[in-house]
């Protein structure tokens, strides 16, 4: 895996990587659902519940909301700060997942090889991309420790239709602030994330030489099969934690 992906690892962390995005804005969700009734809230009614207000929120101030709330529930979570994997990945599903445009990371990802891809490869290229990305967040966010997130204005038209919010991320015992851009565009669902660049190093592109490898040697096939087994040795390192 690239080099870099620790840096972005580490923002979604800081909840900077809330842009990463959930819906957040108080520590009320910070509570898992009780153990006797856990299908009381399914994942679905929260993802409709914060693609509604994800809708009315600009992108800066539906990233800032995001950050707090993250940062609020890695704080008051004892669960998730003991690396709890089943906690950590409810809340990356429910906080974080939501916001961002997977279908657009993974094309970016691809290059001129996602033209090569057949609908049903472009989709499991995408799902595996999206359960590779989870894992990465699940664990940057079980190692979180007090980062502060400062957010710069943003520069963007009411009708613009792609914006980019710029933060950065002080680090504890570390003068020099990191710093996160998150690429946005605005969907019916509201805006979302298909790019972050972590001290200008893009998370999404930063896969793409490792892609257009595999293509090259084994087809957009043997890409498949590659990601869907690194996937399956995440699952099971995660399950042996359990």
């Amino acid at each position: 895996m690239p080099v870099m992906l620790s840096l972005p690892a580490r923002a979604l962390l800081c909840g900077v990587a809330a842009v990463a995005l959930a819906g957040c804005a108080t520590g009320r969700g910070a509570q898992a659902p009780p153990e006797a009734s856990p299908a009381r809230v399914s994942l679905a009614d929260v993802k409709n519940t914060q693609d509604a207000q994800a809708q009315e929120l600009a992108p800066d101030v539906l990233v800032k909301s995001i950050t707090e709330e993250v940062v609020a529930i890695l704080k008051q979570d004892k669960d998730i700060q003991a690396g709890d994997p089943k906690k950590v990945s409810l809340l990356v599903e429910t906080k974080i997942v939501p916001h961002f445009s997977f279908i657009r990371m993974t094309r970016i990802a691809m290059g001129r090889n996602w033209r090569l891809a057949s609908p049903e490869q472009q989709k499991e290229l995408t799902d595996e991309f999206r359960t590779l990305l989870v894992r990465t967040y699940s664990t940057a966010l079980s190692s979180y420790r007090d980062q502060q997130v400062n957010f710069k204005p943003l520069r963007a038209k009411p009708d613009d239709t792609e914006a980019t919010v710029k933060t950065e991320v002080k680090q504890p015992n570390s003068p020099q602030p990191v710093t996160i851009d998150y690429e946005m565009e605005k969907t019916p669902g509201g805006w979302k994330v298909y790019d972050v660049k972590v001290g200008g190093v893009s998370l999404v592109t930063n896969y793409r030489e490792t892609f257009a490898t595999e293509v090259k040697e084994r087809g957009v096939d043997g890409l498949i099969k590659s990601m869907a087994a690194k996937n399956r040795q995440g699952e099971s390192a995660k399950s042996g934690k359990t």
